[in-house]
């Protein structure tokens, strides 16, 4: 079971209008449901997008300031199809490069009649959940960004499968980019209490847990165990963040049930949308940082049982302490 839903509105969150357009440039879905059959599904989107081809749209054109947003134009009504894109202003800044994190500003502009459904630009609210990566990226989204420089203008077209038949242009200016981290990164915290869990992690940075003999008490435990050096995570952010989560049965014996690392890409999702353990406990923290969670049950799923959606198999029982080693990779 994944623990926070994807976000939901196409006209709100820049985030899913990339995935509308099927160029979610392999960013881990966030959705509930069973890790293992999400994973195979993920995969095969994965596969399925690697092999598409990315046509050129014509006709459209952008004029402004590089890294300021762009005054976009083309005649209208336009036929939009899917998997089209076209380059409509050459950046003037750094080049982008593989294992960049890129942060674009966004407008949506309707292929009817040209207007404008939604925009970053006037909240500076920017999607930074772009990582170009030639393992888990889309790869005809990769070539096109791999290589560009920031303050590009880039237009994909986008036909929704709706009622409406809303058809569009997502116009992105890539606005700065950094290294993506890929694991927590900076200074290993010393005093930690020795009755907590213990945590080990292997050559890529993938977690291990032992309870060492811990008792839980009922209060919520958040515990940096790798202290970053990026800015504080805020309640109302949007954090990307490899983790693996356990709850402990009668025996105490740990049982994993949901792993990023093992579906190999990290995952994404809002503050507001998760447990309450996972917002109290990682708000403030910073980002690069790796933190141990114990959540005790009224902060995580209570005295409801968590089941598979396919196979209707508990896979956390009512009332468990839930156990998550959390590296914050970004947040935004």
């Amino acid at each position: 079971m994944r623990i926070s839903p994807r976000l939901h509105h196409a006209a709100a969150s820049l985030v899913t209008a990339l995935c509308a357009a099927g160029m979610c440039l392999g960013i881990a879905a966030c959705g509930s449901g069973n890790s293992s059959s999400s994973a195979s599904s993920s995969a095969s989107a994965s596969s399925s997008a690697s092999s598409t081809k990315l046509n050129k749209i014509a006709g459209v054109t952008a004029t402004g300031d590089p890294g300021k947003k762009p005054t976009v134009k083309f005649h209208t009504p336009m036929t939009v199809q899917d998997n089209t894109y076209a380059v409509l202003q050459q950046g003037n800044g750094a080049t982008i490069k593989e294992g960049d994190r890129l942060c674009a500003q966004g407008i949506a502009l309707n292929a009817k009649d040209g207007s404008q459904i939604m925009s970053t630009w006037e909240k500076n609210t920017p999607d930074c959940s772009i990582v170009v990566n030639k393992s888990s990226t889309n790869t005809a989204y990769y070539d096109i960004l791999k290589g560009q420089k920031v303050n590009t203008t880039i237009a994909f077209g986008v036909n929704d499968q709706n009622s409406s038949g809303t058809s569009y242009l997502m116009v992105l200016t890539i606005i700065s980019r950094a290294k993506a981290l890929t694991r927590a990164e900076g200074k290993a915290v010393t005093d930690i209490p020795a009755n907590l869990p213990k945590v080990t992690l292997a050559s890529n940075g993938k977690p291990s847990l032992d309870l060492n003999g811990y008792k839980p008490d009922g209060k919520l435990i958040a515990q940096t165990l790798i202290k970053g050096d990026g800015a504080a995570v805020k309640a109302t952010q949007t954090v990307d963040a490899q983790y693996s989560g356990w709850y402990a049965d009668s025996n105490g014996t740990l049982h994993q049930f949901d792993s990023s690392w093992s579906r190999g890409s990290s995952a994404q999702f809002s503050l507001s949308q998760v447990i309450t353990g996972w917002k109290n406990g990682l708000t403030g923290q910073t980002i690069g940082s790796q933190v141990l969670l114990v959540i005790p049950p009224d902060q995580g799923y209570g005295s409801t049982d968590q089941t598979d959606s396919t196979t209707g198999k508990v896979t956390i029982p009512a009332n468990s302490t839930l156990y998550f080693v959390v590296d914050i990779l970004y947040a935004y």
